[in-house]
């Protein structure tokens, strides 16, 4: 899947199946925070991509998902490393997906998040 955001942050997917995924990214001086330390935005978007794909997978044909919402926990600052996030959906309805994501870096927790997804009919094509 094309992804220039996460392709931006140098964000990869190691693993991605239906309800669940591991993405990571290696910490960049362009990621720092005035005070040298990862921007809290850097963690939410590695969640929120992670969140989006373990929901893809499970998608049927003509449907897409977008986030509704994410709550993030932030525990400990991030200053250098690679920034693993393990993603797994908790609840699963018709139209919405609820999912938490576990942010690791170096092998110390450092974020926990929690978000909904919403699936909807992809209509895109029929717009062209």
């Amino acid at each position: 899947m094309d992804h220039p955001f996460a392709e931006l942050l140098g964000l990869l997917v190691d693993e991605q199946e239906d309800g669940r995924s591991r993405c990571s990214l290696v910490v960049t001086n362009e990621m720092y925070n005035p005070h040298r330390v990862v921007h809290g935005a850097v963690l939410y978007a590695l969640a929120d991509t992670g969140m989006g794909a373990a929901v893809y997978p499970g998608l049927a044909a003509g449907e897409a998902c977008a986030t509704i919402e994410i709550k993030i926990n932030y525990y400990k600052p991030v200053r250098s490393g690679t920034i693993t996030c393990t993603t797994e959906t908790l609840h699963r309805g018709r139209r919405v997906v609820n999912l938490e994501s576990s942010l690791s870096c170096e092998g110390r927790l450092v974020a926990k998040a929690n978000g909904s997804f919403s699936v909807f009919p992809d209509n895109r094509e029929m717009r062209a």
